[in-house]
């Protein structure tokens, strides 16, 4: 990937897209996680990219990290922006419940996955985004804590306070 932006740099405007190709997905699904709605995350993702490609070609990536990394915080900071002004109304067919299922799952693992949204939107954004990155994404705390602009203690410590959350709210169940 980062030979595509040393391409698009070399003014292979073509370059951008392989770099979508290779990333649009995954940022697909850790936006809707975030947001609710799979609609809403296309719309962050093209926005995020938006911003990408432009900061790109005016230079503006220092490359202090990996593109990967740059791009998951720019996927991260605007999905925040666009949770911030407005409250997402994902339809029926829009849920997170729907993500990945074939339509066949029983009853009962759907309600659970629900379930699990829910306390997942309950968390606060800043814990959320790190246990999202984390065990959906994989990522490292280093690379958590370079997306999320703070220590990898704090990303640590926000994990360790997103856990317990949920485990408390499994035991009110």
């Amino acid at each position: 990937m980062e030979e595509a932006v040393e391409e698009l740099l070399r003014g292979d405007m073509a370059a951008f897209q392989r770099i979508v190709d290779a990333t649009s997905a995954r940022f697909v699904r850790l936006g809707a996680r975030m947001l609710g709605s799979v609609a809403d995350a296309e719309d962050v993702v093209q926005e995020a990219y938006v911003k990408a490609y432009r900061s790109l070609v005016n230079g503006q990536f220092d490359r202090r990290s990996k593109i990967e990394t740059w791009l998951y915080r720019i996927v991260v900071n605007t999905a925040i922006d666009a949770k911030r002004k407005k409250v997402p109304t994902p339809t029926e067919d829009d849920t997170l419940v729907n993500l990945g299922w074939d339509g066949r799952a029983s009853a009962e693992a759907r309600l659970a996955l629900k379930e699990l949204s829910d306390w997942l939107g309950e968390l606060p954004e800043d814990q959320r985004t790190a246990l999202l990155l984390k065990t959906v994404e994989g990522l490292s705390s280093a690379e958590i804590a370079e997306i999320m602009d703070c220590t990898e203690g704090a990303v640590e410590q926000r994990l360790v306070r997103a856990r317990a959350t949920l485990r408390k709210r499994r035991s009110q169940r």
